[in-house]
C-alpha cells in the first residue's frame, strides 16, 4: 500500500485537477503545521541555539531533489576556505533511533545511506539524531574543534536554530502549489531563504542553479576505478535506489553507454535480502548512495560519482552570508 501511493501521489502533484479530493487534508495540514510554526514565533517553543554558525540545506518539496550532493559540495566549498565543519542529519531509514556518530565502518542501515555517504565523501565529523540540536551538542563535544555545523535535510526542523538556509528544488518546482498531501509542499512556498537552488535543467522559478554532472570514471569498494568510456559497448546493469532514478540512467546515457538494463528501484532502497534479476550482465554501475549499501554485499558493483557545481552568483551569496559568521559568538 505504501509503496503503491508513494508512487501515485507524486502524478497527482503535478496538477490540481487530479489532487482535489485531498485538498481539504491539506487545510487540516495547513493549520497544524501553521500552529507549530506560530509556537516557535511566539517564544512558547523555543529553538535550540548552538555555539558555532548552523547552516541547513533542504527542501519545501516532498521527495529528494538533489539536497545531499548539494550538501557535500557545500561542506568541499567550506573546507577549502578554511572551515572546520560537521554534519548533522537525522538518518532517515535508519534501524537505531539513538544519537551516534557515523564512523567510516558504520552500516548504512544504522546510520542511514546519506549520512554514511557524506562521511565516506567528505571525511568530516557526522552525527545522527531525531533530534539535530542534540546530534549538534554531541558533535561538538567530542570534536571541539568544530566550527561550522551543516545540517543535511531539516528546513522544518525548528527546533534547531539556524543562521542561514539553502532550499533546493529540481525541475518539479513546487509542483501544483499545494501543500501535503493535496501537492508536495511540505510548508507554504514561496518563504525566506538565504539562498534558492535549483538542481533540475528547468528552473521553474528565480534561483540559482546547481549543475549536476557524472564523474568521467566509476569506482569499485576496492578503490579501483573504470572510465565510463570504456562501457561504451558493455552490457551494463544500471541501478537507482534514488528518489528520481531516471536523472541517473539519463546521465549514463548522455556519457555514451548504448547497452543499459536500466533498474528504478524504492528511494533508500534497502538491499538486504535483495537479489538482482536472473539476466543481469556482469557490470553493474550504481549511485554512490546505493554503494555505501549495496557493496556489503555486492562489492564488485560500480559507484558511478556525481559532481555538483553551482553558479558563481550562488557561491558569492554564501560566501557573503558565512562572512557575517566568521565573528564568535557566546552560546
Amino acid at each position: 500500500m505504501r509503496g503503491w501511493l508513494s508512487a501515485l501521489l507524486p502524478r497527482l502533484w503535478l496538477s490540481r485537477a487530479l489532487a482535489w479530493p485531498l485538498w481539504p487534508l491539506s487545510l487540516l495540514y495547513a493549520a497544524v503545521t501553521g500552529l507549530r510554526r506560530g509556537l516557535y514565533r511566539s517564544g512558547l517553543r523555543r529553538s535550540t541555539r548552538l555555539p558555532v554558525p548552523v547552516l541547513v540545506v533542504g527542501n519545501v518539496v516532498a521527495g529528494g531533489s538533489g539536497k545531499t550532493p548539494v550538501a557535500m559540495a557545500l561542506v568541499q566549498r567550506l573546507q577549502a576556505q578554511g572551515w572546520r565543519v560537521g554534519v548533522l542529519s537525522r538518518g532517515y531509514g535508519r534501524s537505531t533511533r539513538d544519537c551516534r556518530e557515523v564512523l567510516p565502518d558504520s552500516m548504512a542501515q544504522e546510520v542511514g545511506d546519506e549520512p554514511a555517504l557524506i562521511r565516506r565523501h567528505c571525511g568530516v565529523p557526522v552525527f545522527v539524531a531525531s533530534r539535530r540540536a542534540e546530534a549538534g551538542q554531541a558533535l561538538l563535544a567530542r570534536h571541539p574543534e568544530t566550527d561550522l555545523l551543516l545540517c543535511d535535510d531539516g528546513l522544518q526542523h525548528l527546533a534547531l536554530a539556524r543562521d542561514l538556509e539553502v532550499c533546493v528544488f529540481d525541475d518539479r518546482g513546487v509542483g501544483n502549489g499545494w501543500l501535503l498531501p493535496a501537492g508536495p509542499l511540505r510548508e507554504p512556498w514561496p518563504r525566506a531563504a538565504d539562498l534558492v537552488l535549483h538542481s533540475g535543467e528547468q528552473p521553474a522559478f528565480a534561483g540559482f542553479r546547481a549543475c549536476r554532472t557524472l564523474a568521467a570514471h566509476a569506482q569499485r569498494a576496492d578503490g579501483a576505478r573504470l572510465a565510463l568510456a570504456d562501457l561504451v559497448e558493455t552490457p551494463v546493469l544500471a541501478l537507482a535506489g534514488i528518489a528520481r532514478p531516471e536523472r541517473f540512467f539519463a546521465m549514463l546515457r548522455a556519457a555514451g553507454l548504448r547497452r543499459l538494463q536500466e533498474l528504478p528501484l524504492a528511494d533508500h532502497q534497502d538491499f538486504e535480502g535483495w537479489q538482482p534479476p536472473a539476466d543481469a550482465p556482469a557490470v553493474w554501475l550504481c549511485t554512490e548512495k546505493d554503494a555505501v549499501k549495496l557493496w556489503a554485499r555486492h562489492p564488485g558493483a560500480w559507484a558511478v560519482p556525481l559532481r555538483v557545481e553551482l553558479d558563481a552568483g550562488a557561491w558569492q551569496a554564501l560566501d557573503a552570508g558565512l562572512a557575517a559568521l566568521r565573528s564568535p559568538r557566546v552560546p
